[in-house]
């Protein structure tokens, strides 16, 4: 059985990209963190050659978080290939842009919540 989440080559990224979270992700991380909503959330968690920056397993539900960089074309057809392939694995993605956190959360984790009674 080939192993696709959490592979040990993306580690030190893995690490890497939690100990240099942006200010949205540690916002989200706060109330995401501990079960808090429901469910149990891991922080930058690989799947295939992907490392999202949110994943509940159980619920294999997907939360990326976007800044300014995700409205350039070429990195939204990126991204958009990439939600194709982490669906494609049986996930679903759900995505939010960094001013959302700031100026929305309630509403954010409202949606989530939402997300995960699916």
């Amino acid at each position: 059985m080939t192993v696709i989440f959490n592979q040990h080559k993306y580690k030190q990224t893995r690490q890497l990209l939690r100990n240099n979270s942006t200010k949205a992700e540690r916002i989200l991380w706060n109330h995401l963190n501990g079960n808090q909503i429901g469910i149990k959330f891991r922080r930058q968690y690989s799947i295939g050659d992907y490392i999202a920056d949110f994943c509940a397993p159980r619920k294999k539900l997907i939360i990326e978080l976007d800044g300014g960089i995700h409205l350039v074309k070429n990195q939204r057809l990126y991204d958009k290939a990439r939600q194709l392939d982490i669906e494609h694995l049986g996930f679903r993605v759900i995505r939010f842009a960094n001013k959302e956190i700031a100026h929305n959360l309630d509403k954010v984790l409202d949606k989530i919540k939402k997300e995960i009674k699916i």
